[in-house]
C-alpha cells in the first residue's frame, strides 16, 4: 500500500513546525545583530540631531524585531519544510563577479562584461543559450554605451591589446 502525498506533511515535525520560516527568521536576526556589530562605533542621535549610526541601527533593530516574529510564527504555526539549497546559481553568480573583476583592466569592459554575463547564465539549468548570448550582447551594448559615454567613467572598452 502506497501512502499519500500529503502524510508526509501531516508527519509531526517535533518542536519547530514551520522550520523554513523558524531558520529564516534566525538568519534575519544573525543579520541584524551583524548591522549593529558594525554600526556600534558610529555616532548615534543626539538631540534631534541624527548621527551617521542612528539609521543603519534603526533599520538593524526594525530587522532584529521582524525576524523574531518570523522565526516565532515558524515556532508556533505549521508551515514548509526545509528545502534543499542549490549551490549552483550562487556559484556561477560569484564566479562572474571574480571574474569581471579580474578581467576589466586586462580585456576592457566589452568582453569582461559579456564573458561574466555568460558565466552568470551557467547558474541555472533552464538556460537557452542563444536567448543568453543575444541578452549578454544587448547588455554588454548598454554598458558600453552607458559607462564611459552618458556617466563618464574613464573605462578602457577593448582589450589593452587592440590599442
Amino acid at each position: 500500500m502506497t501512502e499519500a502525498p500529503d502524510s508526509a506533511a501531516a508527519k509531526p515535525r517535533g518542536f519547530i513546525k514551520g522550520p523554513q520560516d523558524f531558520y529564516g527568521g534566525l538568519a534575519l536576526m544573525g543579520i541584524a545583530l551583524f548591522a549593529l556589530w558594525a554600526a556600534s562605533d558610529l555616532q548615534g542621535m543626539r538631540g534631534f540631531s541624527f548621527g551617521p549610526g542612528t539609521a543603519p541601527r534603526m533599520f538593524a533593530y526594525l530587522l532584529l524585531a521582524l525576524g523574531a516574529g518570523v522565526a516565532l510564527t515558524g515556532f508556533l504555526a505549521d508551515g514548509p519544510p526545509l528545502q534543499r539549497y542549490g549551490i549552483r546559481g550562487p556559484l556561477f553568480v560569484t564566479l562572474a563577479i571574480l571574474a569581471f573583476s579580474v578581467m576589466i583592466r586586462p580585456l576592457g569592459l566589452i568582453v569582461s562584461a559579456f564573458v561574466s554575463f555568460m558565466i552568470a547564465a551557467m547558474g541555472s539549468d533552464e538556460t537557452k543559450w542563444i536567448e543568453a548570448t543575444i541578452v549578454g550582447i544587448c547588455l554588454t551594448v548598454g554598458c558600453a554605451l552607458l559607462f564611459p559615454y552618458a556617466l563618464g567613467l574613464p573605462l578602457d572598452l577593448f582589450p589593452r591589446i587592440l590599442r
